[in-house]
């Protein structure tokens, strides 16, 4: 097991953590879970759901935990003094590992029918969730739209993770490993990191788009671009660094999700539209750094479009798409946050960009050159012209070729310094 950095022992130590484990193979990564908790000083219960003791023994968490393990919302003797309120009023902090497709819906829907979504329900504490299912489980529309409300729930996901899984299959949907779960609980409770002495103390919601999309003609087919999600991963990445809470919405990409975000995936630029509008007045800073296609088609194809012998063109009718960051730049006052958008141009970047800028009513904009060899979409390297709006115009950094892990932390330091002070309870 991998060394923890004292840094995560000193902002757990003293902690009191609920942990939730739920019916899934993955059940057994909850035993080192524990141990890791343990090891930072944190003071641990466990709950286990019904279906999770078919995968672990109760006994095996409460001789690493130290503390009965409950698992019945009706044990008379726990339940003689509200045990379930108590317990819920108890906890720093309620992890749940793994979460399986079953409980994420039913803590979506406010069910309290055994004691783990109860608890769920009583408790005030911050809220963690990690996911664990077979990938065409996670890929459903159905757990798409319950994880997307957790989140807007404030709970905080964590993964999960792509890879081999225990049906054979390979994708997405491993639970995140211990040691993932354990960091973004302790970067919770960290305080945030200040970039040159100018940013709060106490960081924002920043909301993230990323990656492509896919507008389908058919069953088969669909319209996309190069954009492979590696600098919008890098900017949630940094963020959440900073101390942040970070919801990124996500187009489809092969990329793992940053610790200590929130993911939303969605493949369309109307599905993208729909969750950046939804989640934008929460947030403090949208970063909009997806490539989100620009038309889509008029009507997808219900069956695959077939090549005929008398047919040696196909006429599509395309229609435009939203505008995602101008439609959030143009949100009330109220609701606006400060918005950073992205532009990929391959000639005369600073005009295009400023003209960008000035358009869309942002008030900073990345913009990078996609015709250089070696940089842009699906690369790790990348270079970049920053440009905002400042009281004697617009004002501009450029940033030379170096990666996108530290045009990130540049990007995201520029624009929590010229974000506005957030007003009582804007910030989580």
């Amino acid at each position: 097991m991998a060394s923890l950095p004292l840094s995560s022992l000193s902002s757990l130590t003293g902690k009191r953590l609920l942990l939730g484990v739920s019916a899934g193979i993955a059940a057994y990564k909850s035993a080192l879970l524990v141990r890791l908790f343990k090891q930072a000083g944190c003071e641990v219960r466990v709950v286990m759901t019904e279906g999770a003791q078919a995968f672990i023994t109760p006994l095996t968490l409460q001789a690493l935990s130290g503390e009965p393990v409950r698992t019945s919302l009706l044990d008379p003797e726990a339940e003689a003094g509200m045990g379930h309120i108590e317990l819920a009023r108890w906890a720093d902090a309620v992890v749940i590992a793994p979460a399986t497709a079953d409980l994420i819906a039913r803590l979506v829907h406010g069910m309290a029918d055994d004691l783990l979504t109860t608890l769920c329900l009583a408790s005030e504490a911050p809220k963690l969730i990690a996911p664990a299912m077979n990938q065409a489980m996670w890929r459903h529309p159905a757990t798409q739209r319950n994880v997307a409300q957790l989140a807007s729930d404030s709970w905080q996901l964590i993964g999960p993770a792509a890879g081999d899984q225990a049906c054979g299959d390979v994708g997405p949907g491993r639970m995140s490993e211990p040691e993932e779960i354990f960091n973004a609980l302790a970067q919770h409770f960290s305080p945030p990191v200040k970039a040159s002495g100018e940013i709060s103390s106490r960081a924002p919601h920043i909301v993230i788009t990323a990656g492509p999309t896919r507008e389908a003609l058919d069953p088969v087919r669909y319209l996309s671009n190069h954009s492979s999600g590696k600098m919008g991963y890098a900017l949630a990445a940094e963020a959440a660094a900073q101390g942040a809470r970070v919801t990124l919405i996500s187009g489809p990409v092969n990329l793992p999700t940053p610790q200590g975000v929130a993911r939303i995936d969605v493949e369309t630029a109307l599905q993208m539209h729909q969750e950046a509008l939804r989640l934008a007045p929460q947030a403090a800073l949208f970063i909009g750094c997806a490539a989100v296609a620009d038309y889509r088609a008029e009507s997808a194809a219900v069956h695959k479009i077939k090549k005929t012998d008398d047919n040696d063109t196909l006429t599509l009718t395309l229609i435009k798409n939203p505008d995602i960051i101008a439609e959030v730049a143009a949100l009330p006052n109220s609701q606006r946050p400060f918005v950073v958008g992205f532009a990929a141009e391959t000639q005369d970047v600073p005009r295009y960009a400023n003209d960008k800028l000035q358009r869309k009513g942002l008030d900073m904009i990345v913009a990078n050159d996609v015709s250089q060899q070696g940089l842009g979409f699906g690369s790790d390297d990348n270079a970049a012209l920053l440009l905002w709006r400042a009281t004697s115009g617009t004002e501009q950094l450029a940033a030379p070729p170096q990666t996108k892990k530290a045009l990130a932390t540049l990007i995201i330091r520029q624009a929590l310094t010229l974000l506005p002070p957030q007003p009582s309870g804007a910030l989580s």
